[in-house]
């Protein structure tokens, strides 16, 4: 389908955008599966980040056939194994996160094409995974990140993960308006998590070494406006690397294009449109000639590592480069437009400025 592909002069042009997105649709499967690679595994998470790329590009078709995908595979309690082939599982574990996330692709997709047939397909799927992810948050807010083929629930949760599926819960409870099925219960355990991710960081477990710990508050909507700028700003010296980008890891001389283009992102919807459009310009050396994109540079050693061309990490530029041209509907979808507010609790112990618990604070 023809619509307008993003287009950031001195940087990428409309055309090479299409040419990623090509690029990410020649590695999906005849089953629908988008693996990190051809021969490697997908996962639920960043299948559905390469859905909402191709989404973008105008490569409708593909994109159907990744949500049929995880409509088909989808286990009746509404969960998608962490690591899936062709041919067969290779960790049976569930991440509750990756289960949430299909609640973003969908809501995305919907702004895009306005395809309420689709929107009544998946809303099912929807439900049932969300439902999964609600039952298992933990009692100070936060979600269990994982369960183990046997049924056993970790008791730990993860700040990015939470702060993620904040953004899924958003997603879900817009699309439960859409199609005129309130879950309010949604709408209690959303805010729940976004009051311990904001509030009560130190209740997760310790990763604070990824710059995912540090930024994704801020992508998934909890942390905004000039609270959000000044949570980037308290650990930006750490992660960020003048004129290459963003660190996986802190403690690492390793940059990488998907951090850094989900840290535009956060920019973007913080309104810091100069430094995320300077951060997306650095990591543009690692494109390749067929539109793919290497997942990281050591610098040190002037080395692409891993000598790998994930589509997850070409669909977080596209997402990039569609916000920054806002070029698509659905270019918002992470500045939180359009999504309805969070429920407010515990306005007592949190500063007004902390946490979108009403739509004015953004």
């Amino acid at each position: 389908m023809t619509r307008p592909l993003p287009h950031l002069p001195g940087t990428l042009t409309a055309d090479q955008i299409r040419i990623t997105g090509e690029h990410i649709a020649g590695q999906q499967l005849a089953s629908g599966l988008i693996p990190w690679f051809r021969g490697h595994h997908g996962d639920p998470w960043d299948h559905i980040e390469a859905a909402m790329a191709l989404t973008v590009c105008g490569l409708d078709d593909a994109a159907r056939l990744a949500f049929e995908w995880s409509a088909t595979h989808q286990s009746p309690d509404g969960s998608w194994p962490m690591e899936t082939t062709e041919s067969y599982i290779g960790d049976e574990r569930i991440d509750t996160n990756q289960c949430a996330y299909l609640a973003v692709g969908v809501w995305h997709s919907w702004l895009i094409t306005r395809d309420r047939a689709q929107v009544e397909i998946m809303w099912p799927v929807v439900r049932r995974a969300i439902e999964l992810v609600v039952a298992l948050q933990l009692p100070f807010g936060g979600i269990a990140w994982s369960r183990n083929k046997t049924g056993e629930v970790s008791q730990s949760a993860l700040l990015t993960g939470s702060s993620s599926t904040v953004m899924s819960l958003r997603c879900a409870m817009a699309l439960a308006e859409l199609v005129g099925d309130p879950q309010p219960d949604w709408e209690l355990s959303a805010a729940r998590l976004a009051h311990a991710v904001a509030l009560h960081p130190d209740a997760f477990l310790d990763k604070s070494r990824f710059s995912m710990d540090w930024y994704y508050p801020v992508l998934g909507g909890v942390v905004r406006g000039p609270a959000g700028r000044a949570h980037l700003n308290r650990r930006w010296g750490e992660f960020v690397v003048p004129g290459m980008g963003a660190r996986c890891v802190s403690d690492r001389p390793w940059v990488t294009v998907a951090e850094t283009c989900e840290l535009v992102l956060s920019l973007d919807a913080v309104g810091d449109h100069t430094r995320a459009r300077d951060l997306f310009d650095s990591v543009q050396h690692l494109r390749d000639v067929d539109g793919g994109f290497w997942t990281g540079y050591v610098w040190p050693d002037d080395a692409i590592w891993p000598e790998e061309r994930s589509t997850w990490t070409a669909a977080a530029v596209v997402l990039a480069a569609d916000a920054l041209a806002s070029s698509s509907l659905g270019s918002e979808l992470f500045r939180g437009d359009g999504l309805p507010s969070l429920i407010r609790i515990g306005a007592a112990d949190c500063d007004a400025q902390c946490i979108i618990l009403t739509g004015d604070l953004a």
